[in-house]
């Protein structure tokens, strides 16, 4: 803690382009201030206070002097309740692809036959209709932890492990997990409106987008310099449509609704926040089913 009657440290480090950077995160340039002490803090240190922000230090110890903490528990950016662990939900993640890759794995493909998104088609192993639209609405969530291949597993882990616990922190492990599963399913509802019927995909890639766009809106937030996202953003899109055999609906989609849901959810106004966040999440999932029931309705009409 600083002197009696020095609320700034002594000397302020700065970041390269002139932000000071986050007390506890020195690599993380920032511009938001704890309200109590005056120090920087980054989206992971925030705290929500009646006014502005505070850091951990000034939460726990009740700051001293300035105004009384805030009633209940400390709360996100986005109103989630602070976590003493802001990657449980993504380690889980991490968790729940690797056991279905396993399995995958094991079962020589065959389970990935059973869980992959596809429209509609006739599997040749049974003789019979399979898909969507056929009624397997599961396959739309389902394809979203299943990869076949170590490559396609190991990025999309990698991307979720970068991407993931920042975003977690800041908007809390509920919103974080409907945001990652909402992204999730507008990946695969893109994909089943616009891919051929009997092409299958499968993979995390849509999710992770979805925490790209959702990364882009948050920093947008937070005043950050936004080149960095905009260079990761056109570099992963470039890809997207360049590699051959890349479902870029996906992709596509879960970018679009990631960004949605996020923008949703740090732009609410703080006394209606809860009506805010289930208001565009609701609005996100009724776009979903539409688009999945039109769909349908192509395939078997």
């Amino acid at each position: 803690m600083d002197q009696a009657g020095s609320p700034q440290e002594p000397q302020q480090a700065h970041g390269h382009d002139g932000l000071p950077v986050c007390r506890s995160h020195p690599d993380r340039p920032t511009g938001v201030r704890c309200t109590r002490c005056d120090r920087p803090i980054c989206p992971e240190c925030m705290i929500s206070a009646s006014v502005g922000f505070q850091c951990p230090d000034c939460v726990r110890t009740g700051g001293g002097s300035g105004p009384a903490p805030q009633a209940g528990a400390p709360r996100t950016i986005a109103g989630g309740t602070l976590a003493t662990d802001p990657r449980l939900i993504t380690k889980i993640l991490l968790g729940l692809n690797i056991a279905v890759f396993i399995a995958v794995t094991a079962t020589h493909g065959v389970l990935a036959d059973r869980l992959d998104l596809i429209g509609l088609a006739v599997d040749p192993s049974r003789y019979e209709l399979v898909g969507v639209a056929h009624g397997e609405w599961y396959r739309l969530l389902t394809a979203v932890f299943v990869h076949q291949e170590i490559a396609h597993i190991g990025f999309n882990l990698l991307s979720l492990w970068w991407l993931g616990p920042p975003m977690e922190a800041a908007l809390g492990r509920l919103r974080f997990t409907v945001l990652y599963l909402l992204a999730g399913l507008g990946g695969s509802a893109l994909s089943y409106l616009l891919a051929a019927q009997n092409q299958p995909s499968l993979g995390a890639s849509g999710a992770i987008f979805g925490l790209m766009g959702a990364t882009a809106v948050l920093m947008r937030r937070l005043r950050y310099d936004m080149k960095p996202v905009f260079i990761l953003l056109a570099l992963n899109l470039a890809f997207t449509f360049l590699w051959p055999n890349i479902a870029w609906q996906a992709h596509v989609g879960g970018l679009a609704v990631g960004a949605a849901v996020a923008f949703g959810m740090v732009h609410a106004p703080r006394d209606r926040r809860t009506l805010v966040h289930v208001g565009t999440c609701v609005l996100v999932l009724l776009a979903i089913v539409a688009t999945v029931w039109v769909r349908t309705l192509q395939l078997t009409g």
